[in-house]
């Protein structure tokens, strides 16, 4: 029988396409989520999003989910469920039950199943504070609580590890891009491109440099992750490629000549998170390639523009 694979939060942007990955690779995939993304799924994945079962599980229990782990025969569990910044900001306490509570939920129903072979999971660059130094009297700290909830997952996944040999792979992107992107800041470079597509402008609301990961990367990161775990509680940071927001519009208007001088950049600069010692994923799988952002925004474009078709 092949793998299946628990992915919390299947729903999402980067959850539809770890479903997408997973399918490409003959896995079975059950998705713990309230919210099917139904549409999106037909979009990204065609035909085979009826392929999916859903589960009704609730997140922060994990008798609940060990029910999904033993119907389904799961083997491993992708865990992206979690509350982002703007929420966590807003109910520091509701961050904490989704983002941290329902993350222990998923490690101890992983405990009690006896089952499941290892787990990848979304970490973030949010762990990482705008300071450039990162050594003892001036460490990196989280500036959001979304960052806290993070790191605090990292730690907990540690101690699973230690005490019941749960192996895990925490996976870092910094902000990622791509098709069916389009909730938060920094989803603007993604509706951007989507907008050129269709030969319209758009206005970027941010400023800064940031390492953009494209998103089919990022899904590809969490499933080699689960599926080739070392044994431990390993993170990763994803390398992205650096870019100024006026550097990635700039990259559309190359892929798009039509949309010259229409994609702009307006707002505030967002941190750039500086891991002050990263660890990136091609030390834990030395054929790891980037996509460029070049390559990642034609990608972009083909999709839509195939959609319209």
């Amino acid at each position: 029988m092949s793998s299946c694979v628990l992915v919390t939060g299947g729903s999402g942007f980067i959850g539809t396409w770890v479903l997408h990955e997973l399918l490409a690779q003959g896995a079975r995939a059950v998705v713990v989520d309230p919210h099917p993304a139904l549409s999106r799924w037909q979009r990204v994945l065609g035909q085979q999003a009826s392929e999916i079962a859903t589960s009704d599980a609730k997140l922060t229990d994990p008798a609940s989910l060990l029910r999904v782990i033993e119907q389904h025969q799961v083997t491993h569990i992708i865990h992206l469920a979690a509350l982002l910044t703007p929420a966590c900001q807003a109910d520091p306490f509701l961050g904490c039950q989704v983002n941290i509570l329902g993350g222990t939920s998923v490690w101890e129903a992983a405990r009690l199943s006896n089952r499941v072979r290892s787990i990848s999971y979304a970490s973030s660059y949010a762990v990482y504070g705008p300071e450039t130094g990162g050594n003892e009297s001036s460490p990196n700290r989280p500036p959001t609580f979304y960052g806290a909830f993070k790191q605090a997952m990292d730690l907990i996944a540690e101690q699973y590890w230690r005490h019941f040999g749960i192996s895990s792979v925490a996976v870092r992107p910094h902000v990622v891009y791509g098709p069916e992107r389009d909730i938060g800041l920094t989803a603007g470079p993604s509706l951007a491109t989507k907008a050129a597509a269709s030969g319209e402008g758009y206005t970027i609301g941010y400023t800064g440099q940031v390492g953009y990961d494209y998103v089919e990367d990022v899904a590809q990161a969490f499933v080699r992750a689960a599926f080739e775990c070392p044994p431990g509680s390993t993170v990763v940071d994803l390398p992205g490629e650096q870019a100024t927001t006026e550097k990635f519009a700039h990259t559309i208007e190359t892929v798009v000549p039509a949309v010259q001088g229409k994609i702009l950049v307006d707002g505030p600069a967002i941190p750039a998170n500086i891991p002050p010692h990263p660890r990136y994923i091609s030390e834990l799988f030395p054929d790891w390639r980037v996509t460029s952002l070049e390559d990642g925004v034609h990608r972009t474009v083909e999709f839509y523009r195939d959609l319209n078709r």
